[in-house]
């Protein structure tokens, strides 16, 4: 695992979108997160927009409504894409 790695975990329809479960990815913040994962999976039926549906976490802190660019990580961070599920 490189110094600035984060792990990311892509739950339910993710990670049938993108075809693994977990992956580790180099990224600064959640934008350079973002772009990274799309130029390794976008080309997958449906990644792009499974992954713009689902809720972010950084460790246990939604990200919310912030900016990707304002989301910064840190080396051993953990990233958790969660689609919405059925039934609340």
């Amino acid at each position: 695992m490189k110094e600035n790695d984060v792990t990311v975990h892509y739950w339910a329809s993710a990670r049938a979108a993108a075809g693994i479960a977990e992956e580790r990815v180099p990224a600064a913040n959640l934008a350079e997160l973002l772009a990274e994962i799309s130029r390794r999976h976008g080309d997958r039926d449906r990644f792009d927009d499974v992954i713009s549906t689902c809720s972010i976490l950084v460790g246990e802190t939604p990200v919310g409504a912030r900016k990707p660019a304002d989301v910064r990580l840190q080396g051993g961070d953990t990233v958790e894409f969660l689609p919405p599920f059925a039934g609340g």
